[in-house]
């Protein structure tokens, strides 16, 4: 394959426009944030973020390299078709899901980061615990779609997988470092709007080429491969469960999401924002499922891509830029990869911000300097993100198995946090020894599963198991969704068992040494004046929130009205239930 100087410039030209987008984007943060609350418009935003730019970027975040290249994949490959293809349907009810239930609470009580809440009502400690899936998450996810850049642009363009690899890393991290959740959100405005254009006008050109049938007939009849469409077997449907759940309850739990709620203007337009980016999903989904049937319905031995056919040179994963590259003129190819490489530093940089938004704030600051300035957790933001950002490239340029890597942190977002949000937002008594609990269950159920991926075979044969032709034993039982149903139970059930155990005096409270029962108020549960009481707050009154808040520890969190009032009341303080 000749290296092209077209593809080239035409990457740079992208490129150069990105960066400028998200320099604009640092100097409008630069002046409209305070000195006072600097972090705080880096990690949210100011809280001024409209229904435009937050729909844009919160759909953004989703439509990544992994959902456009996994799409046409999915619908590619003749074991799976259409009917495998979940993330479209599975992160759009995800999205529904977290706009009706989760969108509305975090939003209404102020907080800036995921883990927010859990440092509330579970301390620090379990904070920090909880703050290790949710990076290994961030982390490998934002490895895995940088190697997919890299290799996406080698096929197209011919130049080094690495060093296509690290100039994306390098102006994604770029951007991020200087303006944080302004240059993500502007710059997602951008990309996804060349995601949009850029598959779509490819898609007619590639339908159009003389070696594709029609996209309808293959659709249900053998030609050159199975029908697109696909179908589920019998015996994988409890395995297409499984998936399904972990894509739409598992989808909800992450820092990407809960950053673009949490900088929303309002608690309404943060659940709006999340239905918005649901329909979006979908729309973008689109061009993907035909690109993928476009590439079941050719005949690549007429094509320059020659014998034999994609799925037979496991190249498989690569079916959308190879639909580009052989099935349409060159300069549309290079428009799409144009496109393809937007939707992967969409999410890039909203993974790279994630992690260290919850480190600066729930590690660094809360947890360790809550009297740290804010010019302090500025810097220590951007220090992380230049870690967390060197740190996924490499893992993208050296790691064999990044993809397994964020299959298994995927599951232990869905199998640990998910549980632990759906109890500390809905369950009211629950505690840090449930919470330890659950998180133990679900770690060891999941891990002991196995994952063939990684090649860890299983300590637990659960029922429908069996043996593939590499020798690994594949999981049919839902065994993922029975891990995170049994940290949400071990949750409830130890929390309430020790609260019974310690008020009733059947323990001492000198065994309560994590100071979650009897000593509620002890220094391990946060500052009154860092996080507000969940049992103050009256959501419908706090749906229109003030567009901008003090990072201040006094006034991080919105309800001040709250603390005067517990304060002023020592009997209610003494009597309230968790």
């Amino acid at each position: 394959m000749a290296f092209h100087v077209e593809g080239l410039v035409a990457i740079v030209v992208f490129y150069l426009a990105i960066l400028a987008v998200g320099i604009w984007a640092a100097w409008k943060t630069k002046n409209t944030s305070s000195e006072g609350d600097r972090s705080e418009a880096i990690i949210v935003g100011g809280r001024d973020i409209g229904l435009l730019v937050g729909g844009f970027t919160m759909t953004a975040t989703w439509v990544g390299g992994g959902y456009i290249n996994g799409t046409a994949e999915a619908v590619y490959v003749p074991d799976y078709g259409l009917a495998w293809a979940q993330a479209p349907i599975g992160y759009s009810l995800s999205l529904i899901l977290g706009g009706l239930f989760f969108a509305k609470p975090m939003r209404s009580k102020g907080y800036v980061t995921m883990l927010d809440p859990f440092q509330q009502i579970y301390g620090k400690r379990m904070g920090g615990l909880l703050f290790i899936p949710a990076l290994m998450g961030e982390m490998f996810w934002a490895a895995a779609i940088f190697s997919a850049l890299g290799a996406t642009i080698s096929v197209i363009i011919d130049i080094n997988v690495n060093i296509s690899v690290i100039v994306s890393a390098l102006i994604a991290i770029m951007y991020t470092l200087v303006g944080g959740v302004y240059s993500v959100a502007y710059t997602d405005v951008v990309q996804l709007f060349c995601i949009f254009l850029g598959l779509w006008v490819s898609v007619p050109f590639a339908m159009s080429h003389p070696a594709v049938t029609d996209i309808g007939l293959t659709a249900v009849h053998h030609v050159y491969q199975a029908p697109w469409l696909g179908s589920i077997n019998s015996l994988d449907i409890y395995t297409w469960l499984d998936n399904f759940f972990l894509l739409t309850l598992g989808g909800i739990p992450w820092q990407a999401y809960f950053q673009r709620v949490l900088s929303s203007s309002s608690a309404t337009y943060a659940q709006v924002l999340s239905f918005l980016a649901a329909f979006g999903c979908l729309v973008m989904a689109i061009p993907a499922v035909l690109i993928g049937a476009i590439g079941a319905s050719t005949a690549w031995n007429q094509t320059d891509y020659g014998v034999p056919d994609p799925k037979s040179k496991k190249e498989a994963d690569m079916i959308l830029p190879i639909v580009l590259q052989h099935l349409c003129p060159v300069y549309i190819s290079f428009f799409g990869l144009g496109a393809v490489s937007a939707a992967v530093m969409s999410s890039a940089d909203s993974s790279i911000l994630s992690a260290s938004s919850m480190f600066a704030r729930n590690i660094y600051q809360l947890s360790f300097r809550q009297n740290a300035s804010d010019r302090e957790i500025v810097w220590v933001m951007r220090i992380t993100i230049l870690l967390f950002g060197a740190s996924a490239t490499a893992m993208a340029l050296l790691a064999s198995s990044v993809y397994g890597l964020w299959y298994l942190s995927s599951d232990l977002v869905y199998i640990i946090i998910f549980p632990q949000l759906l109890c500390v937002l809905f369950i009211k008594g629950t505690n840090t020894y449930g919470a330890i609990a659950g998180y133990l269950f679900g770690l060891v159920l999941r891990i002991t599963g196995g994952e063939p991926y990684l090649y860890l075979q299983p300590l637990i044969f659960y029922p429908g198991w069996y043996q593939d032709d590499n020798n690994l034993y594949i999981q049919r039982f839902p065994f993922k969704t029975l891990a995170m149903l049994t940290s949400f139970f071990t949750n409830v059930m130890v929390s309430y068992l020790a609260k019974y155990l310690f008020e009733s005096g059947t323990l001492p409270p000198k065994l309560d040494f994590l100071d979650a029962v009897v000593a509620r108020y002890s220094r391990e549960h946060m500052d009154k004046a860092t996080l507000v009481k969940s049992d103050n707050i009256v959501l419908n009154e706090l749906a229109p929130v003030n567009p901008r808040h003090s990072l201040t520890l006094s006034s991080t969190f919105t309800n001040k009205e709250a603390f005067n009032y517990v304060d002023s009341s020592p009997e209610l303080s003494n009597t309230e239930d968790n």
